[in-house]
């Protein structure tokens, strides 16, 4: 009997360990959100437009992310990769780089980092990131996706250095230079929906 009951205890153990993993974050068709695959980010309303790479003071460079205005435009696509890059699909609450497909517009990388602008005196969402690499050189470099009412936001929160101490914020749409809308933090966070790129 004893045998028995550890038997089941140890069955229930693995089962809610098996189904521990984060959700998968879904699309805007209800399909997994793939690894290394092209997405538009678009906010879950549909009053302004996608995210894209711009220039984020007088020059062309540096660059940050920013929103545009017209709900025409879908922005610049966007990839995915999860600090575990064998993982295929991007889960909620997990580390992930995030970068904008195609060629740089300044000599750095499309992978988004975390850094204080003095531009809008706060931290924003700039390029010029590392991709991979887990740790404290990196932890700028690493974002999650949480869910929201109408869809997803994105968080600056790192767990990838347990021996760090990181700030957890929530990132929204803020006026920048020359009234350009940056992803900042923001204590009205920027409510997103995904599209893969077809």
């Amino acid at each position: 009997m004893k045998t028995a009951v550890l038997f089941i205890l140890a069955f229930i153990l693995f089962a809610l360990s098996a189904n521990s993993a984060p959700s998968p974050v879904l699309d805007a068709f209800g399909k997994n959100l793939q690894a290394g695959v092209e997405y538009y980010v678009n906010p879950a309303d549909t009053y302004n437009g996608g995210l894209i790479r711009a220039a984020v003071g007088n020059f062309t460079c540096p660059a940050g992310v920013s929103q545009v205005g017209k709900d025409e435009y879908v922005g610049d696509p966007l990839t995915f990769t999860p600090v575990n890059p064998k993982k295929g699909v991007i889960r909620l609450s997990t580390d992930v780089n995030i970068k904008f497909s195609g060629s740089t517009i300044c000599h750095e990388s499309n992978v988004w980092k975390f850094k204080y602008d003095k531009n809008i005196k706060q931290y924003a969402v700039m390029l010029g990131g590392v991709e991979g690499n887990p740790g404290p050189e990196t932890l700028d470099n690493w974002f999650k996706i949480e869910k929201t009412l109408f869809g997803y936001k994105f968080v600056f929160c790192p767990s990838v250095c347990s021996t760090c101490k990181v700030m957890c914020k929530d990132l929204g749409i803020v006026s920048g230079f020359n009234g350009m809308q940056r992803l900042a933090v923001s204590k009205d966070p920027l409510s997103v929906n995904f599209y893969k790129n077809v």
